[in-house]
């Protein structure tokens, strides 16, 4: 048995190195094309995400930081698809997490621990009543959750930026919110970067949604629900419950991100025009889920792979002088094919799930 695990480990981890090599390959290919060093580029990209961390730990502690809402992100999209369901909601949880430590920090307006607490606390409750609206319609209207999810993230959206604009502006910089108080920031790992203690916390999540959803009954019949709906309810599991369930944890992580992303990150502490801190950070989680196969412990790394390109792409920028625009398209290059195989794996899954349920209908 662990023989078995341990060869499919290495398949995965396989066809994820492949696919790697083949987006650097096509991204290189362009950039030739275009004129640029791709060798020098990519020497680039690797030492502004890692460099020496001996001589100098920021490069490393600005990619382990980028990486860190993305852990949120793409764990709570690894659950809604889980069990069974499309949920592109994340994008509205995270700015929903971010808007309730806001809002403590205006009304409270007192320097204390506490504002993060009954922050995080109103910025997960109102991720939650979206994820509840979704829900609901999804499960009692039948209504598809990516119309119901991409409408809820514009509605978030106006509704973060209304507050940004007319509410709690800071008075010295309109182009933000008023940022958080000290005392209520969370701790950074490593001074003078911008690494806090958030990914401590990430890391803790993902565990623990790993640890829920193989090592207890609830992440069982979750998991079943995803797997074949119809034989999930002949077993007699609530689906319906679970599709909640699902709905509600990926509210949490994703509003965690949020939360984390604007008590967490120097320097501004608080949400830019634009939402420009926040803005695709659930979308992001979409593509590290699938690079990580869905899977809670797998999300760490391709996170930081992730997290590591879009540190990288600076270097490229500045020392090879290859256009914000070519590197953008390499950047979207090395993704797609990063992603590729969990995009075929997640339908080769949806194709017997459909099958499933045909041969039950029949």
């Amino acid at each position: 048995m662990r023989r078995k695990v341990l060869i499919e480990v290495l398949i995965k981890t396989g066809n994820v190195v492949a696919a790697m090599t083949v987006g650097l390959i096509i991204g290189g290919l362009i950039m030739q094309a275009y004129g640029y060093d791709a060798l020098h580029a990519y020497y680039s990209l690797l030492r502004h995400a890692i460099g020496n961390p001996l001589t100098d730990p920021y490069p490393l502690t600005s990619t382990l930081s980028l990486a860190t809402p993305l852990i949120f992100t793409g764990l709570a999209f690894a659950v809604s698809v889980r069990s069974g369901l499309f949920n592109i909601g994340v994008e509205n949880a995270v700015y929903l997490g971010a808007l309730g430590v806001v809002l403590a920090s205006g009304f409270l307006k007192a320097d204390t621990p506490l504002v993060l607490v009954i922050g995080s606390l109103m910025g997960l409750s109102l991720s939650i009543l979206f994820a509840l609206v979704a829900a609901s319609l999804k499960v009692f209207r039948g209504v598809h959750e990516v119309i119901t999810t991409i409408m809820l993230n514009w509605v978030a959206y106006w509704l973060v930026e209304y507050v940004r604009v007319n509410v709690f502006p800071d008075l010295r910089d309109p182009s933000k919110t008023i940022p958080v108080p000290p005392s209520a920031r969370i701790p950074l790992l490593v001074a003078g970067t911008e690494l806090s203690v958030s990914i401590i916390i990430a890391i803790i999540a993902s565990l623990t949604t790993y640890f829920v959803l193989w090592y207890t009954v609830f992440g069982y019949e979750l998991r079943a629900t995803g797997i074949n709906l119809i034989a999930a309810k002949y077993a007699g599991i609530k689906t319906s419950r679970f599709m909640i369930y699902s709905f509600l944890l990926s509210a949490v992580l994703g509003g965690l991100a949020g939360v984390c992303e604007v008590a967490g990150r120097p320097p501004h502490y608080s949400i830019t025009t634009g939402i420009s801190n926040l803005v695709g950070l659930g979308f992001d989680g979409i593509a590290v889920s699938l690079i990580g196969l869905n899977h809670p412990i797998a999300v760490i790394f391709a996170s930081i792979l992730i997290g590591a390109l879009n540190s990288g792409v600076r270097g490229m920028q500045i020392e090879a002088r290859v256009p914000f625009e070519l590197v953008r398209l390499i950047q979207g290059v090395i993704v797609v094919s990063l992603a590729m195989p969990g995009v075929l794996s997640t339908f080769r899954k949806y194709l017997s799930i459909r099958r499933g349920r045909m041969e039950v209908v029949s």
